[in-house]
Protein backbone atom coordinates (compact mmCIF):
# COMPACT_ATOMS: atom_id res chain seq x y z
CA UNK A 1 0.00 0.00 0.00
CA UNK A 2 1.36 3.39 -0.99
CA UNK A 3 0.71 6.03 1.64
CA UNK A 4 -0.74 9.06 -0.05
CA UNK A 5 -0.29 11.42 2.86
CA UNK A 6 -0.59 14.55 0.69
CA UNK A 7 -4.26 13.77 -0.01
CA UNK A 8 -4.98 12.00 3.27
CA UNK A 9 -3.92 15.08 5.21
CA UNK A 10 -6.25 17.21 3.12
CA UNK A 11 -9.16 14.93 3.98
CA UNK A 12 -8.23 15.02 7.65
CA UNK A 13 -7.95 18.82 7.54
CA UNK A 14 -11.47 19.12 6.07
CA UNK A 15 -13.23 16.72 8.44
CA UNK A 16 -16.45 18.08 9.92
CA UNK A 17 -16.09 21.43 8.16
CA UNK A 18 -19.80 21.49 7.26
CA UNK A 19 -19.05 20.83 3.59
CA UNK A 20 -19.26 17.84 1.28
CA UNK A 21 -15.80 16.53 0.42
CA UNK A 22 -15.70 15.95 -3.35
CA UNK A 23 -12.79 13.74 -4.49
CA UNK A 24 -12.16 13.89 -8.22
CA UNK A 25 -9.53 12.66 -10.67
CA UNK A 26 -8.86 10.38 -13.60
CA UNK A 27 -10.16 6.84 -13.25
CA UNK A 28 -7.78 4.30 -11.67
CA UNK A 29 -5.60 6.98 -10.06
CA UNK A 30 -6.42 5.84 -6.52
CA UNK A 31 -9.46 7.85 -5.38
CA UNK A 32 -11.31 4.83 -4.01
CA UNK A 33 -8.23 3.50 -2.22
CA UNK A 34 -7.70 6.93 -0.67
CA UNK A 35 -11.23 7.10 0.70
CA UNK A 36 -12.21 3.48 1.37
CA UNK A 37 -8.86 2.21 2.63
CA UNK A 38 -6.44 4.95 3.69
CA UNK A 39 -8.98 7.37 5.18
CA UNK A 40 -11.09 4.48 6.49
CA UNK A 41 -8.05 3.04 8.30
CA UNK A 42 -7.26 6.47 9.74
CA UNK A 43 -10.79 6.79 11.14
CA UNK A 44 -10.65 3.31 12.65
CA UNK A 45 -7.32 4.13 14.28
CA UNK A 46 -8.97 7.20 15.79
CA UNK A 47 -11.60 5.01 17.44
CA UNK A 48 -14.43 5.37 14.92
CA UNK A 49 -16.50 2.19 14.89
CA UNK A 50 -17.08 0.27 11.69
CA UNK A 51 -20.86 0.72 11.85
CA UNK A 52 -20.38 4.49 12.03
CA UNK A 53 -18.87 4.54 8.52
CA UNK A 54 -21.53 4.18 5.81
CA UNK A 55 -19.90 2.91 2.61
CA UNK A 56 -21.74 2.90 -0.73
CA UNK A 57 -19.76 1.83 -3.80
CA UNK A 58 -22.14 2.67 -6.60
CA UNK A 59 -20.16 0.86 -9.31
CA UNK A 60 -20.79 -2.48 -7.54
CA UNK A 61 -23.97 -4.45 -8.23
CA UNK A 62 -25.11 -4.78 -4.61
CA UNK A 63 -25.23 -1.00 -4.34
CA UNK A 64 -26.95 -0.29 -7.67
CA UNK A 65 -30.26 0.57 -6.02
CA UNK A 66 -28.62 3.52 -4.29
CA UNK A 67 -27.95 5.16 -7.64
CA UNK A 68 -31.52 6.32 -7.17
CA UNK A 69 -30.99 9.58 -5.23
CA UNK A 70 -34.21 9.19 -3.24
CA UNK A 71 -33.43 5.61 -2.21
CA UNK A 72 -29.91 6.66 -1.18
CA UNK A 73 -31.15 9.57 0.89
CA UNK A 74 -33.82 7.52 2.64
CA UNK A 75 -31.33 4.79 3.52
CA UNK A 76 -28.76 7.19 4.99
CA UNK A 77 -31.43 9.06 6.92
CA UNK A 78 -32.68 5.81 8.44
CA UNK A 79 -29.21 5.20 9.86
CA UNK A 80 -28.41 8.73 10.97
CA UNK A 81 -31.78 9.61 12.52
CA UNK A 82 -31.92 6.44 14.60
CA UNK A 83 -28.70 7.33 16.43
CA UNK A 84 -28.57 11.09 16.76
CA UNK A 85 -26.03 10.86 19.57
CA UNK A 86 -23.46 9.25 17.25
CA UNK A 87 -21.34 10.76 14.51
CA UNK A 88 -21.44 9.08 11.09
CA UNK A 89 -19.25 9.23 8.01
CA UNK A 90 -20.79 8.69 4.56
CA UNK A 91 -18.53 7.43 1.76
CA UNK A 92 -20.05 7.31 -1.75
CA UNK A 93 -17.88 5.99 -4.58
CA UNK A 94 -18.34 6.79 -8.29
CA UNK A 95 -21.23 9.21 -7.94
CA UNK A 96 -23.25 9.70 -11.12
CA UNK A 97 -24.57 13.18 -10.68
CA UNK A 98 -26.49 13.25 -13.95
CA UNK A 99 -29.03 10.70 -12.66
CA UNK A 100 -32.43 12.32 -12.20
CA UNK A 101 -35.52 10.92 -10.51
CA UNK A 102 -39.09 12.13 -10.00
CA UNK A 103 -40.11 12.57 -6.36
CA UNK A 104 -43.78 11.59 -6.50
CA UNK A 105 -44.33 12.16 -2.78
CA UNK A 106 -43.39 15.82 -3.09
CA UNK A 107 -45.40 16.98 -6.06
CA UNK A 108 -43.54 15.08 -8.78
CA UNK A 109 -40.48 17.34 -8.72
CA UNK A 110 -37.23 16.28 -10.38
CA UNK A 111 -34.37 15.51 -8.00
CA UNK A 112 -30.72 14.62 -8.48
CA UNK A 113 -27.99 13.29 -6.24
CA UNK A 114 -26.96 16.95 -5.76
CA UNK A 115 -30.29 17.65 -4.11
CA UNK A 116 -30.06 14.61 -1.87
CA UNK A 117 -26.46 15.27 -0.82
CA UNK A 118 -27.30 18.87 -0.02
CA UNK A 119 -30.15 17.59 2.13
CA UNK A 120 -27.92 15.06 3.92
CA UNK A 121 -25.27 17.69 4.51
CA UNK A 122 -27.64 19.47 6.88
CA UNK A 123 -27.42 16.67 9.46
CA UNK A 124 -25.01 17.74 12.19
CA UNK A 125 -23.96 14.16 12.95
CA UNK A 126 -23.05 13.27 9.32
CA UNK A 127 -19.82 14.02 7.44
CA UNK A 128 -20.11 13.36 3.68
CA UNK A 129 -17.40 12.25 1.19
CA UNK A 130 -17.98 11.41 -2.50
CA UNK A 131 -15.75 10.43 -5.41
CA UNK A 132 -16.22 10.81 -9.15
CA UNK A 133 -14.20 10.67 -12.37
CA UNK A 134 -15.81 13.27 -14.59
CA UNK A 135 -15.59 16.98 -13.99
CA UNK A 136 -18.57 17.85 -16.19
CA UNK A 137 -20.81 15.83 -13.91
CA UNK A 138 -19.00 16.55 -10.68
CA UNK A 139 -16.25 19.06 -10.08
CA UNK A 140 -16.96 21.76 -12.67
CA UNK A 141 -20.15 22.78 -10.94
CA UNK A 142 -19.24 21.94 -7.35
CA UNK A 143 -19.60 25.49 -6.07
CA UNK A 144 -22.91 26.07 -7.84
CA UNK A 145 -24.60 22.72 -7.37
CA UNK A 146 -23.56 22.32 -3.74
CA UNK A 147 -24.44 25.96 -3.08
CA UNK A 148 -20.94 26.87 -2.04
CA UNK A 149 -20.76 24.07 0.52
CA UNK A 150 -18.23 21.65 -0.96
CA UNK A 151 -14.49 21.09 -0.63
CA UNK A 152 -12.91 19.71 -3.80
CA UNK A 153 -9.83 17.49 -3.67
CA UNK A 154 -8.41 16.44 -7.03
CA UNK A 155 -6.33 13.27 -6.90
CA UNK A 156 -3.58 12.74 -9.48
CA UNK A 157 -1.67 9.63 -10.47
CA UNK A 158 1.36 8.98 -8.26
CA UNK A 159 3.81 11.85 -8.07
CA UNK A 160 7.46 10.93 -8.45
CA UNK A 161 7.89 11.39 -4.70
CA UNK A 162 5.11 8.87 -4.02
CA UNK A 163 6.45 6.56 -6.73
CA UNK A 164 9.99 6.66 -5.35
CA UNK A 165 8.81 6.09 -1.77
CA UNK A 166 7.65 2.69 -3.01
CA UNK A 167 10.39 1.62 -5.46
CA UNK A 168 13.45 3.16 -3.72
CA UNK A 169 16.94 2.51 -5.07
CA UNK A 170 18.83 4.74 -7.49
CA UNK A 171 16.87 7.96 -8.03
CA UNK A 172 17.93 8.38 -11.66
CA UNK A 173 16.92 4.82 -12.54
CA UNK A 174 13.58 5.39 -10.80
CA UNK A 175 13.05 8.65 -12.68
CA UNK A 176 13.85 7.02 -16.03
CA UNK A 177 11.20 4.37 -15.35
CA UNK A 178 8.73 7.00 -14.16
CA UNK A 179 9.27 9.08 -17.30
CA UNK A 180 8.43 6.00 -19.37
CA UNK A 181 5.58 4.33 -17.46
CA UNK A 182 4.18 7.19 -15.40
CA UNK A 183 2.39 6.98 -12.05
CA UNK A 184 -0.79 4.95 -12.44
CA UNK A 185 -0.74 2.97 -9.16
CA UNK A 186 -1.39 -0.45 -10.73
CA UNK A 187 1.82 -0.15 -12.78
CA UNK A 188 3.88 -0.60 -9.61
CA UNK A 189 2.38 -4.04 -9.06
CA UNK A 190 3.57 -5.18 -12.49
CA UNK A 191 7.20 -6.25 -12.87
CA UNK A 192 7.32 -7.22 -16.54
CA UNK A 193 7.72 -4.32 -18.99
CA UNK A 194 5.32 -5.96 -21.43
CA UNK A 195 2.66 -6.21 -18.72
CA UNK A 196 3.08 -2.53 -17.87
CA UNK A 197 2.67 -1.47 -21.47
CA UNK A 198 -0.33 -3.72 -22.04
CA UNK A 199 -2.00 -2.43 -18.88
CA UNK A 200 -1.62 1.22 -19.90
CA UNK A 201 -2.83 0.48 -23.42
CA UNK A 202 -5.87 -1.36 -22.07
CA UNK A 203 -6.68 1.55 -19.75
CA UNK A 204 -6.78 3.78 -22.78
CA UNK A 205 -8.83 1.62 -25.10
CA UNK A 206 -11.04 -0.28 -22.68
CA UNK A 207 -11.69 2.42 -20.09
CA UNK A 208 -10.96 6.03 -20.99
CA UNK A 209 -11.99 6.06 -24.65
CA UNK A 210 -15.16 4.07 -24.03
CA UNK A 211 -16.04 6.24 -21.05
CA UNK A 212 -15.61 9.50 -22.97
CA UNK A 213 -17.53 8.18 -26.00
CA UNK A 214 -20.46 6.84 -23.98
CA UNK A 215 -20.70 9.75 -21.56
CA UNK A 216 -20.70 12.40 -24.28
CA UNK A 217 -22.49 10.45 -27.03
CA UNK A 218 -19.57 10.90 -29.40
CA UNK A 219 -20.33 9.89 -32.98
CA UNK A 220 -16.84 10.26 -34.44
CA UNK A 221 -14.66 8.11 -32.23
CA UNK A 222 -12.04 8.07 -34.98
CA UNK A 223 -11.63 11.85 -34.70
CA UNK A 224 -11.38 11.61 -30.92
CA UNK A 225 -8.53 9.13 -31.36
CA UNK A 226 -6.87 11.37 -33.93
CA UNK A 227 -7.01 14.28 -31.49
CA UNK A 228 -5.48 12.23 -28.69
CA UNK A 229 -2.71 11.04 -30.99
CA UNK A 230 -1.99 14.60 -32.10
CA UNK A 231 -1.89 16.03 -28.58
CA UNK A 232 0.25 13.13 -27.35
CA UNK A 233 2.83 13.90 -30.03
CA UNK A 234 2.62 17.65 -29.33
CA UNK A 235 2.88 17.88 -25.54
CA UNK A 236 4.49 21.14 -24.44
CA UNK A 237 3.88 22.64 -27.90
CA UNK A 238 1.46 25.47 -28.59
CA UNK A 239 -1.59 24.53 -30.62
CA UNK A 240 -5.31 25.21 -31.06
CA UNK A 241 -8.41 23.40 -32.32
CA UNK A 242 -8.10 24.91 -35.79
CA UNK A 243 -4.55 23.63 -36.24
CA UNK A 244 -5.58 20.22 -34.98
CA UNK A 245 -8.63 20.15 -37.27
CA UNK A 246 -6.49 21.08 -40.26
CA UNK A 247 -3.91 18.40 -39.44
CA UNK A 248 -6.59 15.72 -39.13
CA UNK A 249 -8.37 16.95 -42.28
CA UNK A 250 -5.14 16.63 -44.24
CA UNK A 251 -4.62 13.10 -42.99
CA UNK A 252 -8.18 11.93 -43.53
CA UNK A 253 -8.80 13.96 -46.69
CA UNK A 254 -12.08 15.36 -45.38
CA UNK A 255 -13.21 18.63 -43.83
CA UNK A 256 -13.03 18.61 -40.02
CA UNK A 257 -14.95 21.17 -37.98
CA UNK A 258 -12.72 22.99 -35.47
CA UNK A 259 -15.70 23.43 -33.11
CA UNK A 260 -16.11 19.65 -33.02
CA UNK A 261 -12.42 19.31 -32.21
CA UNK A 262 -12.69 21.91 -29.42
CA UNK A 263 -15.65 20.02 -27.93
CA UNK A 264 -13.82 16.70 -28.05
CA UNK A 265 -10.78 18.22 -26.36
CA UNK A 266 -13.03 19.55 -23.62
CA UNK A 267 -14.48 16.07 -23.09
CA UNK A 268 -10.98 14.64 -22.53
CA UNK A 269 -10.28 17.41 -20.03
CA UNK A 270 -13.59 16.76 -18.29
CA UNK A 271 -12.43 13.17 -17.79
CA UNK A 272 -9.11 14.41 -16.36
CA UNK A 273 -7.12 12.75 -19.14
CA UNK A 274 -5.66 16.08 -20.32
CA UNK A 275 -4.91 19.43 -18.73
CA UNK A 276 -4.62 22.78 -20.50
CA UNK A 277 -2.24 25.63 -19.70
CA UNK A 278 -3.32 29.02 -21.02
CA UNK A 279 -0.95 31.67 -22.38
CA UNK A 280 -0.65 34.82 -20.31
CA UNK A 281 0.75 38.15 -21.47
CA UNK A 282 3.01 39.21 -18.60
CA UNK A 283 3.07 42.89 -19.58
CA UNK A 284 -0.48 43.22 -20.87
CA UNK A 285 -1.88 41.24 -17.90
CA UNK A 286 -4.32 39.40 -20.17
CA UNK A 287 -4.88 35.85 -21.39
CA UNK A 288 -4.68 34.83 -25.03
CA UNK A 289 -7.59 32.74 -26.29
CA UNK A 290 -5.32 30.58 -28.48
CA UNK A 291 -2.94 28.86 -28.85
CA UNK A 292 -2.49 26.96 -25.58
CA UNK A 293 -0.50 23.99 -24.33
CA UNK A 294 -1.93 20.61 -23.45
CA UNK A 295 -0.40 18.10 -21.05
CA UNK A 296 -1.28 14.52 -20.22
CA UNK A 297 -2.34 13.93 -16.61
CA UNK A 298 -0.14 10.82 -16.64
CA UNK A 299 2.95 10.63 -18.83
CA UNK A 300 2.76 6.83 -18.99
CA UNK A 301 -0.65 7.10 -20.67
CA UNK A 302 0.81 9.57 -23.14
CA UNK A 303 3.67 7.23 -24.01
CA UNK A 304 1.26 4.31 -24.33
CA UNK A 305 -0.91 6.39 -26.67
CA UNK A 306 2.07 6.70 -29.02
CA UNK A 307 2.98 3.02 -28.51
CA UNK A 308 6.30 4.17 -26.99
CA UNK A 309 7.59 5.33 -30.38
CA UNK A 310 8.15 8.99 -29.50
CA UNK A 311 10.32 9.29 -26.42
CA UNK A 312 11.42 12.92 -26.16
CA UNK A 313 12.81 13.48 -22.64
CA UNK A 314 12.72 17.29 -22.81
CA UNK A 315 9.00 17.42 -23.53
CA UNK A 316 8.24 14.58 -21.13
CA UNK A 317 10.15 16.40 -18.39
CA UNK A 318 8.11 19.56 -19.01
CA UNK A 319 4.86 17.57 -18.77
CA UNK A 320 5.95 16.02 -15.47
CA UNK A 321 6.92 19.41 -14.03
CA UNK A 322 3.53 20.85 -15.02
CA UNK A 323 1.70 17.96 -13.35
CA UNK A 324 3.73 18.35 -10.18
CA UNK A 325 3.06 22.09 -9.95
CA UNK A 326 -0.69 21.61 -10.44
CA UNK A 327 -0.72 18.73 -7.95
CA UNK A 328 0.83 21.00 -5.35
CA UNK A 329 -2.10 23.36 -5.78
CA UNK A 330 -0.54 26.11 -7.87
CA UNK A 331 -2.27 27.95 -10.70
CA UNK A 332 -0.01 27.48 -13.74
CA UNK A 333 0.06 29.50 -16.97
CA UNK A 334 2.37 29.73 -19.97
CA UNK A 335 4.11 33.11 -19.90
CA UNK A 336 4.47 35.35 -22.94
CA UNK A 337 6.71 38.41 -22.98
CA UNK A 338 7.66 40.66 -25.88
CA UNK A 339 11.33 41.17 -26.77
CA UNK A 340 11.69 44.59 -28.38
CA UNK A 341 15.47 44.54 -28.72
CA UNK A 342 16.88 44.95 -32.21
CA UNK A 343 13.87 46.95 -33.37
CA UNK A 344 11.60 43.91 -33.73
CA UNK A 345 8.77 42.75 -31.49
CA UNK A 346 9.38 39.05 -30.83
CA UNK A 347 7.22 37.06 -28.43
CA UNK A 348 9.27 34.90 -26.10
CA UNK A 349 7.93 32.19 -23.85
CA UNK A 350 8.36 31.34 -20.20
CA UNK A 351 7.37 27.70 -19.74
CA UNK A 352 5.47 28.24 -16.50
CA UNK A 353 4.16 31.24 -14.63
CA UNK A 354 3.32 29.77 -11.23
CA UNK A 355 0.83 31.67 -9.09
CA UNK A 356 0.38 31.07 -5.38
CA UNK A 357 -1.97 33.73 -4.02
CA UNK A 358 -0.01 36.99 -4.36
CA UNK A 359 3.30 35.26 -5.04
CA UNK A 360 4.58 34.52 -8.53
CA UNK A 361 7.40 32.34 -9.80
CA UNK A 362 8.78 32.00 -13.33
CA UNK A 363 10.04 28.55 -14.31
CA UNK A 364 11.89 27.27 -17.35
CA UNK A 365 12.19 23.53 -18.01
CA UNK A 366 15.53 22.60 -19.56
CA UNK A 367 16.59 18.98 -19.92
CA UNK A 368 20.16 20.11 -20.37
CA UNK A 369 22.05 23.35 -21.02
CA UNK A 370 25.28 22.30 -22.68
CA UNK A 371 26.21 25.35 -24.77
CA UNK A 372 26.32 29.11 -24.26
CA UNK A 373 23.75 29.52 -27.02
CA UNK A 374 21.38 27.14 -25.26
CA UNK A 375 21.90 28.96 -21.96
CA UNK A 376 21.23 32.33 -23.57
CA UNK A 377 18.06 30.98 -25.17
CA UNK A 378 16.71 29.48 -21.92
CA UNK A 379 17.46 32.50 -19.75
CA UNK A 380 16.56 35.32 -22.16
CA UNK A 381 12.83 35.34 -21.50
CA UNK A 382 13.38 35.25 -17.72
CA UNK A 383 15.65 38.30 -17.95
CA UNK A 384 13.09 40.21 -20.02
CA UNK A 385 10.59 40.30 -17.16
CA UNK A 386 12.72 42.89 -15.35
CA UNK A 387 10.90 42.29 -12.08
CA UNK A 388 11.74 40.81 -8.69
CA UNK A 389 9.71 37.62 -8.77
CA UNK A 390 11.58 34.33 -8.35
CA UNK A 391 13.13 32.91 -11.49
CA UNK A 392 14.00 29.22 -11.69
CA UNK A 393 15.42 26.85 -14.28
CA UNK A 394 14.70 23.18 -13.59
CA UNK A 395 17.39 21.01 -15.18
CA UNK A 396 18.40 17.39 -15.45
CA UNK A 397 22.10 18.08 -16.00
CA UNK A 398 23.15 19.77 -12.73
CA UNK A 399 24.37 17.68 -9.76
CA UNK A 400 23.45 20.35 -7.22
CA UNK A 401 21.34 23.49 -7.00
CA UNK A 402 22.84 26.98 -7.33
CA UNK A 403 22.16 30.65 -8.10
CA UNK A 404 23.84 32.17 -11.14
CA UNK A 405 25.13 35.74 -11.43
CA UNK A 406 21.70 36.96 -12.52
CA UNK A 407 20.04 35.62 -9.39
CA UNK A 408 18.34 32.78 -11.29
CA UNK A 409 18.02 29.56 -9.31
CA UNK A 410 19.16 26.43 -11.19
CA UNK A 411 17.38 23.43 -9.70
CA UNK A 412 17.98 19.71 -10.19
CA UNK A 413 14.83 17.98 -11.49
CA UNK A 414 14.98 15.12 -8.99
CA UNK A 415 15.40 17.53 -6.06
CA UNK A 416 12.36 19.45 -7.27
CA UNK A 417 10.21 16.33 -7.65
CA UNK A 418 11.27 14.93 -4.27
CA UNK A 419 10.53 18.21 -2.51
CA UNK A 420 14.17 18.87 -1.63
CA UNK A 421 14.53 22.22 -3.42
CA UNK A 422 14.56 25.12 -1.01
CA UNK A 423 12.66 27.37 -3.41
CA UNK A 424 9.46 25.29 -3.37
Amino acid sequence: MIKRDFYLNRLIHNMWNGEIKVITGIRRCGKSVLLFELFYDYLREQGVKEEEIIKLELDQRRYYKYRNPITLCEYVESVVLNSREKKFYLFIDEVQLTTKMIDEENGGIEVTIYDMLNELKAYKNLDVYVTGSNSRGLSKDVATEFRGRASQIQVFPLSFEEYYSYVGGDTRKALDDYMLYGGMPRVLALEDEKDKKEYLLSLYSELYIKDIVERNHIEREDILNNILDFLASQISSLTNPTNIANAIASMKNEKINSVLVANYIQYTMDSFLLEMARRYDLKGKTYFKYPNKYYYTDIGLRNARLNYRQYDPGHIMENIIYNELVRRGYSVDVGVITDRSGGANVQREIDFVVNDADRKTYIQSAFQIDTEKKESSELASLMLTKDFFRKIVIRMDVPHNFYDDNGIFHCNLIDFLLGKAEQF
